[in-house]
């Protein structure tokens, strides 16, 4: 009988092995044949008066990792999108016979303002070749009403709605639930402007965290007015009136007052497109998306040899392992450094930076590569949706600095966050014991107050990293040991601000720092190579689902969660904004 068992079990095993290893093998044939369809359709030819069919009511992404391309090819995604092929098929697109117009939609596009206001740059620029932009959505978000208002017509379905209201900031406080619950964030800090801490010592904003969020926002809006009033020719006290009655949200009145330039289905949408063209079907009319356009169209000049390198500085920087889009570690930064370096092709290199900061010992690192680099090739800054603290640190010595007008910058300070949950612990019956043979000797734990003694020792550290900070941003912007500290304390600038105090140099976009790059090494002709390089590896495989996740998830929810987790049993030295600034 157990011979038999044996026999059996045996068949079953080979025969689920054998299914296994079918499946494997279709499930490998399936994919090359996605991906194999997923390339053929950017191999057809672009046909006479096309049009760049611009969706960007996705998550768009900066160097994405080349897994998300994986990613489109086995179809799990397509709602991610890279930024630069955006912005480099406007350009393309701009010069191109064979493309008359852009169809743009752009509803509710996920990216910051600083991308917002590139794009829409990149728009306007394109219609000063007599070319047209049309624009359809169900509904428009803030952003994505400001960077369709560049449109020559804006369409909207007739129930839907437009948000326009002015821009506000919300921060959460978490003094009452760590009272209430026992959790605690114990902070020593430095400058009296890093209310980055504040939301963990208190129950209401500062007067100091105020004014300058209230100077940001309205830095912001004026920007935003001003652009909107002279595309849409509307005056900004009429927008002012719009944004404060909500009026926009009636589309009626929104006709009326030249927000809008009509309600249609989107069927009557695409016979307005065909009126425009003359033509009896848009059956007829070739949509070219970008990564097609790109592909026709390769920018990559055949023949020249000179690369200025893109490194992208992304998330939150830190020390050790890192995500797929989410964090910079100096590990994977310095390896982006010496690449370019060491080849002899790069003549220049451009730091993309978008961070809020992080490890402070990181960012120190990351800044020391930098200042090594520029003894043998220039290193110019391009800074994006936010570049403050840690951020702000790697690009203080860099040759020259790019900010766009709707960037966030500064919050030189410096601060320590140590996790306490000494009254919780005690409050579900868990008593922490200590035995040591100095009054010291345990240092730091999640279970104990801290001692007077530990806690000077940390502040100690924190006075250092920031005297450091502030000596960097002296000697880099060559500006004054007094006049930093005026400038410094943690607090946060916008773009024109920071021009203002000198710690940026000009107004401009990415292609702006890398022409200025190229210049500084004397090449009219060159090509980009962009790092760090994400290569598709399993573990990035199995990283998929996570990133997606983190991507989705509240910031704010996930900002206190990830400062509380991620800090247990470790000091946290930071040079970063960890409330999350988000203008809406």
């Amino acid at each position: 009988m157990n011979f038999l068992k044996n026999i059996l079990s045996s068949a079953i095993g080979f025969i689920i092995g054998f299914l296994i290893i079918l499946f494997f093998i279709i499930g490998i044939t399936s994919t090359i044949a996605s991906i194999d369809d997923f390339d053929s359709q950017y191999q057809k030819p672009i046909e006479k008066e096309s049009i760049l069919n611009l969706d960007l009511n996705k998550i768009i992404i900066e160097n994405p990792p080349k897994i998300y391309g994986l990613e489109q090819a086995l179809g799990l995604s397509d709602d991610i999108v890279d930024f630069n092929t955006i912005l480099n098929s406007i350009k393309v697109a701009k010069n191109d016979d064979l493309i008359i117009g852009i169809n743009l939609k752009s509803g509710f596009p996920l990216m910051g303002w600083a991308q917002i206001k590139t794009l829409r740059d990149e728009l306007l620029d394109f219609k000063k070749n007599g070319k047209f932009i049309y624009s359809y959505s169900d509904l428009y978000t803030q952003k994505g009403y400001y960077l369709s208002s560049v449109s020559d017509s804006i369409f909207l379905h007739d129930l839907g709605l437009i948000e326009f209201k002015g821009l506000a900031s919300e921060v959460l406080y978490y003094k009452d639930f760590q009272d209430k619950y026992g959790f605690k964030m114990e902070i020593v800090r430095s400058g009296k402007y890093k209310s980055a801490v504040e939301p963990f010592l208190e129950n209401k904003m500062s007067k100091n965290n105020q004014d300058q969020i209230k100077e940001l926002l309205d830095d912001f809006w004026e920007i935003i007015s001003n652009d909107i009033s002279i595309s849409r020719s509307i005056s900004l006290s009429k927008i002012d009136s719009v944004a404060n009655e909500l009026s926009a949200s009636n589309t009626k009145i929104a006709i009326k007052d030249g927000i809008l330039d009509g309600t249609l289905y989107e069927n009557e949408y695409e016979d307005f497109l065909k009126n425009k063209l003359d033509l009896d079907s848009l059956d007829k009319i070739d949509f070219v998306n970008p990564q097609r356009l790109m592909r026709y169209n390769n920018l990559r000049k055949k023949g020249v040899r000179d690369l200025v390198a893109v490194i992208y500085v992304q998330g939150n920087i830190v020390y050790g392992a890192e995500g797929l889009d989410s964090s910079i570690s100096h590990k994977t930064f310095i390896e982006s450094i010496d690449k370019s370096v060491n080849d002899p092709r790069v003549k220049s290199i451009v730091l993309r930076i978008n961070s809020p900061g992080g490890n402070a010992i990181s960012s120190d690192i990351m800044w020391n590569a930098i200042e090594n680099a520029k003894l043998k090739k220039p290193v110019v800054v391009s800074m994006g949706n936010i570049a403050a603290s840690g951020g702000y640190y790697v690009a203080a010595n860099a040759d020259k600095i790019y900010v766009n007008p709707l960037t966030l910058t500064g919050s030189i300070g410096v601060f320590a966050m140590l996790p306490n949950i000494s009254k919780f612990s005690k409050s579900i019956g868990v008593n922490s014991q200590k035995v040591q043979t100095h009054s010291n000797s345990l240092g730091y734990s999640i279970y104990e107050k801290i001692t007077p003694g530990y806690k000077s020792s940390v502040l100690s550290s924190v006075e250092k990293i920031y005297y450091t900070f502030k000596e960097k941003v002296s000697d880099g912007r060559n500006i004054s040991m007094i006049n930093v500290e005026k400038i410094a304390q943690g607090r946060v600038w916008s773009a024109s601000s920071a021009i203002e105090k000198k710690l940026a140099d000009d107004f401009g976009n990415l292609s702006d720092a890398i022409s200025h790059a190229a210049k500084l090494s004397n090449i009219d002709e060159y090509n980009l190579i962009y790092y760090p390089e994400f290569k598709p590896d399993i573990e990035n495989l199995f990283s998929i689902g996570i990133s997606l996740f983190n991507d989705k998830l509240d910031k704010k929810t996930k900002l206190f969660f990830d400062h509380f987790l991620n800090n247990q049993q470790k000091i946290s030295l930071r040079t970063e904004i960890p409330f999350y600034i988000e203008i809406k």
